[in-house]
């Protein structure tokens, strides 16, 4: 069993880990964002925390829907049907097309929102920019992540860190160049931050095709050798499950978003504070983010195979490596938290108010691990409605409501505190939810991967 196990974790570290540190480059770009605007001016953070925010909500949810690329050919290849793959990535192509326009549409129509929010007139403007800038990446990233699933469910995972990295690199310089004024460029502040990810997109997914042109891997399954019209069946199957994930990461991260949004009335103090803990929290949270990627697919390939019992075991064996590492990154955050917020910002105020939000950072590391990991290896069963409403229910049933009686302290809500506990309050509330979602997960796991064994036996 000993010999199982280390072979399976080596299985899903083999193609976790290429995976991370594409996720970890990717999200090295919103770091590197704040971190560099940080420095320049607190109304260019705060302009950079809400219109990133906004833009992470949306983002997180078109990066959702197209996951179920990765588990329709997942199964595919389990099963041993590689004539479909190139068919089924045309397809996700299309898909992904559709999904990124809609996006970049609503990321426009969303910026009307921080009209209702009492924000200064600079900071307004700021952050709007920003999310219009941005926005016209977003047709190439839900491409890009089409692509991503392809290759992910191929077990190739190299290409995946290659780009990123490349991206980041891209993002650091142009960052560089135009939110400071470097080398004669004009000087855009938070709007260069916008514009360096935007194209830093096209040229991802311009690399991947790239990539996948020169490498044999792909030539079996090569998915560019014609043209191919869209498929309303085929795009509407995939889309019916990836929709669910979808709104699963929505609830999420729009529940993180919306804490944002509540707590700019403050001030620029806590909204900085509140978008450092965040970025760093959702930096740390790309390992057991990768590891349920590497999930879905070895489930996804073992149910294909039609091994209900080994993808039971797989599951398990991603849950543990996920939340072994969740107690090492909590106690990293709880030691080196002041150092952290540091590395953000010079200004002492928001330093200080983003090493108390990191100690609620600390706290929730084991309870998302558990509920990303749980999650992903749910959908390498095809399964994605429950989690869904399980996430539903978490923070909007939960996170928010607590979150807003204890951060805002509305008179006409029963039990509110005396006094509006602002940030804090809301992040009490977030780490209640994720916990509910992390058991109830969990639980939901158990019971799905036993009743397929048998129902298969």
């Amino acid at each position: 069993m000993k010999t199982r196990i280390r072979t399976e974790a080596a299985a899903l570290w083999n193609i976790a880990w290429p995976v991370l540190i594409g996720q970890l480059a990717t999200v090295g770009m919103g770091v590197a964002d704040v971190a560099m605007t940080g420095h320049l001016s607190a109304d260019d953070l705060a302009s950079v925390s809400l219109g990133a925010n906004v833009w992470a909500i949306i983002l997180v949810t078109v990066m959702g829907i197209m996951m179920a690329v990765n588990t329709v050919i997942a199964h595919e290849v389990g099963a041993e049907n590689h004539e479909r793959v190139p068919h089924m990535v045309r397809q996700s192509l299309w898909l992904g097309l559709g999904v990124g326009l809609i996006a970049c549409l609503l990321l426009n129509i969303s910026t009307l929102i921080f009209n209702y929010l009492q924000l200064d007139d600079a900071i307004n403007a700021k952050a709007s920019q920003f999310v219009h800038v941005i926005s016209i990446g977003m047709p190439a990233f839900a491409m890009y992540r089409a692509l991503y699933g392809y290759t992910t469910s191929l077990n190739q995972t190299k290409p995946v860190m290659m780009i990123a990295l490349g991206g980041l690199s891209f993002n650091i310089v142009v960052n560089w160049l135009f939110i400071y004024g470097h080398l004669g460029f004009p000087k855009l502040g938070s709007t260069g931050c916008a514009l360096a990810t935007g194209v830093g997109l096209w040229l991802m997914l311009g690399a991947m095709v790239f990539w996948m042109r020169r490498s044999a891997v792909y030539h079996s399954t090569f998915p560019f050798t014609h043209f191919e019209a869209p498929n309303w069946t085929e795009i509407r199957s995939t889309l019916r499950l990836g929709l669910p994930i979808g709104i699963t990461y929505f609830a999420e991260v729009s529940a993180f978003g919306a804490v944002g949004l509540l707590i700019a009335r403050f001030g620029v103090v806590p909204v900085s504070a509140n978008q450092i803990a965040l970025n760093f929290s959702s930096l740390v949270f790309m390992v057991p983010m990768s590891l349920g990627i590497a999930l879905t697919t070895r489930v996804g390939q073992a149910l294909g195979e039609g091994d209900a019992v080994r993808a039971r075991f797989v599951s398990w064996v991603g849950f543990a490596l996920s939340m072994g590492f969740a107690v090492l990154s909590a106690l990293g955050i709880m030691l080196t938290r002041d150092q952290i917020a540091a590395a953000y910002t010079s200004d002492l105020a928001v330093q200080a108010l983003a090493s108390e939000l990191l100690l609620y950072a600390a706290i929730f590391q084991l309870s998302d691990a558990a509920q990303v990991t749980a999650s992903c290896a749910i959908r390498g069963y095809k399964v994605t409605r429950t989690p869904m409403l399980i996430h539903l229910m978490a923070f909007y049933g939960f996170a928010l409501p607590l979150g807003c009686l204890l951060g805002l302290a509305p008179e006409w809500m029963p039990w509110h505190p005396q006094q509006a506990m602002e940030a804090r309050g809301f992040w009490i509330g977030l780490v209640l939810g994720l916990t509910v979602a992390g058991v109830l997960l969990t639980l939901f796991l158990q019971r799905l991967s036993t009743r397929r064994i048998r129902q298969t036996a």
